[in-house]
């Protein structure tokens, strides 16, 4: 994957979230994750009192979201329309679930933005990272947001590095991806639209939009349906 293929309009479908005022300021995604906590802040204060409850500060929950009450939940945070929060799932503060969104048992959030559609059902982790339209993790898959040297994250493209200046920066999910059980993204990954990530993977790299991701060196492109 290119520079120019890993921009936030090739990945993600803005009109599938509510942070679509933030990402569209950024080149680049994770260009925004500094950003969402004032963004939540700003964006829930707008949200209509008739359709979301506000608790406490910094908490806006749709009144259609499903919470278990066994979640747990640390704000700033927005629950969008029938959202679901399953059994001893923990949101960790400054998180966007979209409409629709399953997060589930066991899986903990932090410092992410969830499109509308997005599944995390099942001892997932989840760190500042973004994932598209109707992106699902399975069970047991994470992002992992802190490179083992604790050094400045890059991004690898086919055409040179970014760097982001980012200690923390998990996975950018594109839309319609479909990560395997037990799948280990590391920091700095980005997937483009509509891929396939085998079971078991450890991803360190750039995956192509329409591919499926076998492991480190094995990518083939979808065949056109």
């Amino acid at each position: 994957m290119k520079k120019n293929e890993m921009k936030t309009t090739d990945l993600y479908s803005l009109e599938h979230t509510m942070a679509k005022e933030l990402l569209e300021q950024y080149e680049y995604p994770w260009e925004s994750l500094e950003h969402i906590e004032e963004f939540i802040m700003k964006l829930g204060e707008s949200l209509p009192q008739d359709e979301y409850a506000s608790p406490k500060k910094g908490f806006w929950i749709h009144k259609s979201a499903k919470i278990a009450p066994t979640a747990g939940v640390i704000g700033p945070v927005i629950i969008g329309k029938g959202a679901e929060l399953r059994h001893c799932a923990f949101i960790r503060g400054k998180v966007i679930i979209g409409e629709g969104a399953v997060v589930g048992n066991s899986s903990e959030l932090k410092n992410s933005i969830l499109f509308d559609g997005v599944q995390v059902p099942h001892y997932n982790y989840v760190g500042d990272s973004i994932l598209g339209y109707k992106s699902h993790m399975g069970a047991g898959s994470i992002t992992s947001n802190v490179k083992s040297d604790k050094s400045l994250v890059k991004v690898h493209a086919e055409d040179g590095d970014i760097e982001t200046g980012l200690k923390k920066f998990g996975a950018m999910i594109g839309d319609n991806v479909e990560v395997g059980c037990g799948s280990v993204l590391n920091p700095g990954t980005v997937i483009g639209k509509n891929c396939n990530i085998y079971p078991l993977s450890s991803v360190r790299t750039c995956v192509d939009a329409g591919s499926i991701y076998k492991k480190q060196g094995e990518v083939a492109k979808k065949q056109e349906q």
